[in-house]
């Protein structure tokens, strides 16, 4: 099949590799048609990173079912699906309480299957596979796993009707946080740099925009929440930008607010001094969400999958740009340069 391999320098080549087979009973093959470019794999993007040389990425992914083990019952062949690429070792105490987002082996066992998306094939197990109904395209599809990490972070913030809402960040992720607060009936005010991504979070209901390169985004994030400051500011962003946008995030926060940390953060101890007294003494609560796993019963995956379905979440509106695999170095060029290019979310299609 062919597949796009992370290079020493941190670029792609396409090259031929062995299509996968299915390691048991219960796992299928999905033809990938869609993948899309996140946060995550912009961070290692033209970085030299040789433990990932030669490695399938992307985790972002949708396609058709192309062969199914002889235990499979929940897909078949011909079936239109969305693959959930948080998969856990299956084994460990995380996993067992389906907090499989938070297992220690989380990342050595979705790459070696589900979390390959920038290839012809992926394989995984049956039950992480969902199917999509007819009015849902692939590319649509390919902005689930987006939206799924900005679900699970909007249920541990509680937001609830009637609360002022502060989003840092108007890209993908940052613009689902945007619709879910909506949803809930909060009011919305987002910050971000980029007047394209600002306008983009206008059309889909903020009810105010912030361009933090002009004036100062906490006093008016403040201004937005009744002087107060915001219930719950979530951080979307991330990265290089978290030693100046978290410390804005608590600035943002009222007295017994909540910071959701959304936004990755780069590997190894990172110093960010925050004033702590400060929010200590305002019980200021700082959550950090990883990804995303279970909501009580549902998988979160396909709560976000119904969700868009119903139409509550937009995906259009955000694809922006859309790709061949085989031109996905000009792919990442232009989701990495999105003051430039305009990009939201960059589709690739395979």
């Amino acid at each position: 099949m062919r597949a796009a391999l992370k290079t020493e320098d941190g670029r792609f080549e396409l090259a031929e590799i062995e299509t996968p087979e299915l390691p048991g009973g219960d796992w299928v093959r999905m033809r990938v048609r869609v993948a899309g470019i996140c946060g995550t794999d912009l961070r290692h993007w033209k970085k030299p990173d040789p433990h990932l040389a030669c490695h399938v990425m992307g985790h972002e992914l949708a396609g058709e079912i192309v062969a199914v083990g002889d235990g499979v019952t929940r897909v078949a062949v011909g079936d239109r699906v969305v693959v959930e690429t948080v998969l856990g070792c299956g084994t460990c105490d995380w996993c067992r309480a389906r907090r499989y987002n938070l297992c220690p082996d989380l990342y050595a066992t979705r790459t070696k299957s589900v979390s390959r998306a920038y290839a012809e094939y992926v394989v995984g197990p049956q039950h992480k596979f969902y199917r999509l109904p007819d009015h849902v395209g692939f590319d649509d599809a390919a902005l689930i796993d987006t939206y799924s990490v900005c679900l699970h972070a909007h249920h541990l913030s509680g937001v609830t009707i009637g609360d002022r809402v502060a989003v840092i960040g108007a890209g993908p992720i940052g613009l689902g946080q945007l619709m879910l607060a909506k949803a809930a009936g909060a009011a919305v005010i987002v910050v971000d740099k980029v007047a394209h991504s600002l306008e983009i979070a206008r059309r889909l209901g903020a009810d105010a925009v912030v361009d933090a390169g002009e004036g100062d985004p906490v006093a008016a994030v403040r201004d937005f929440a009744r002087g107060q400051g915001a219930d719950v500011v979530f951080e979307c962003v991330g990265g290089e930008a978290m030693p100046t946008t978290l410390p804005q995030a608590t600035k943002m926060a009222r007295r017994g607010g909540a910071v959701v940390i959304v936004g990755g953060f780069d590997e190894g101890a990172i110093a960010i001094p925050l004033e702590w007294q400060r929010i200590q003494m305002s019980e200021i609560r700082l959550l950090p969400s990883a990804s995303f796993a279970m909501h009580d019963i549902r998988p979160e995956e396909a709560e976000v999958l119904d969700l868009i379905a119903r139409g509550v979440l937009k995906t259009q509106e955000l694809i922006t740009h859309r790709f061949p695999l085989e031109q996905i170095n000009e792919a990442f060029d232009t989701a990495d340069d999105k003051s430039r290019t305009g990009a939201i979310f960059v589709a690739i299609e395979v």
